[in-house]
C-alpha cells in the first residue's frame, strides 16, 4: 500500500472516531436531566433575608 493510501485510511478512521465521541457527548448532554431548586429550598435566597431581616430589626430597634 501506497503512503497516500495509508494516511487516508488513518485519516477517515480518527475522523469516525472524532465523530462518534462528538454524538456520545451530545447524547449525554441532552439525557441530563436540568433541575431548578424551589424557593423555599434556596440557601441563597434564606441568606438574603436573614440580611435584609437584621438590617430591619436593627431600624426598629
Amino acid at each position: 500500500m501506497s503512503t497516500l493510501t495509508i494516511s487516508l485510511l488513518a485519516s477517515l478512521v480518527i475522523i469516525i472516531f472524532v465523530i462518534i465521541i462528538f454524538a456520545a457527548a451530545i447524547t449525554k448532554g441532552y439525557s441530563y436531566k436540568h433541575t431548578v431548586d424551589t424557593l423555599e429550598d434556596n440557601p441563597y435566597l434564606k441568606d438574603e433575608n436573614e440580611k435584609s431581616g437584621a438590617v430591619e430589626n436593627e431600624k426598629n430597634e
